[in-house]
């Protein structure tokens, strides 16, 4: 007798008794908790594959967004990098952030002083978005082994008051009740801890990417400095032409005057 064969045994039973009870059985075994957990579950499945598509670095920062910008802010073109930001076909992570800061650049008398501000200012408002957008995640992850929890003490509570009716004979019963209370603490684990640990992975690639669109940026302001603010294309036609300061219109000749 080898003295892996005891260990191949248990193996064995393990599988023919797992085999014997599908995972549908299973959740039916947790009762209505069960039945929470496997809905949570599929929530979390559709948050994930959500996630994974829009916190990407080709989403948020997409390569042709950059060179478009890159291009009209290196020939001074600001009317036409905001245009191009405010545009919905353009919408990203980037161009949000970005036209907030040209329209900053745009109104204010400060021009490049104002537009770091403003930046600043909208990318933490983007990057609070994102936060939010994952926090479902983190609030499944931190709930599912309370549910668990709750359907274990609510089994428990079930196999004590079947122990009392029957004056502690069926231990059987008792074991089985134990055994069926402790699926959902098992269910409420299993979710919990991919959804903890994607919920952490998430918002890491979010912090890594927001530091990235930052040095991305701002590379891209270096354009404004040298730039005056230009008013916008439309409002320029029509403006009155401005009086010098401190110069008055000369008042008209007096007839006869010498």
């Amino acid at each position: 007798m080898t003295p892996l064969r005891p260990i191949l045994l248990l193996l064995a039973q393990t599988d023919d008794a797992a085999g014997s009870m599908s995972w549908l059985d299973t959740v039916h075994r947790g009762g209505l908790i069960g039945y929470l957990i496997l809905l949570l579950s599929v929530l979390a499945l559709t948050l994930i594959v959500m996630h994974f598509v829009q916190i990407r670095r080709v989403a948020l920062l997409p390569p042709h967004h950059l060179e478009v910008i890159d291009d009209l802010l290196a020939r001074q073109d600001v009317n036409g990098a905001l245009e191009y930001c405010v545009s919905p076909e353009n919408d990203s992570y980037l161009t949000r952030i970005l036209a907030s800061g040209l329209t900053r650049f745009q109104r204010s008398a400060f021009g490049a002083f104002e537009v770091k501000n403003a930046i600043e200012e909208a990318g933490e408002d983007q990057t609070a978005r994102l936060y939010r957008a994952t926090d479902a995640l983190g609030v499944i992850g931190a709930i599912a082994p309370l549910l668990g929890l709750l359907g274990t003490v609510l089994g428990m509570v079930g196999a004590f008051e079947s122990l009392s009716r029957s004056a502690g004979s069926n231990h059987e019963e008792l074991a089985s009740n134990i055994s069926l209370a402790l699926v959902t603490t098992l269910m409420g684990l299993i979710l919990a801890i991919p959804c903890i640990a994607l919920f952490t992975f998430f918002r890491n690639r979010i912090d890594a990417i927001g530091s990235e669109a930052a040095m991305e940026i701002e590379r891209l302001v270096l354009y404004l400095e040298t730039a005056g603010p230009t008013p916008p294309a439309n409002a320029a036609r029509g403006r009155p032409t401005p009086r010098p300061i401190g110069r008055t219109a000369a008042p008209p000749p007096v007839e006869g005057a010498p």
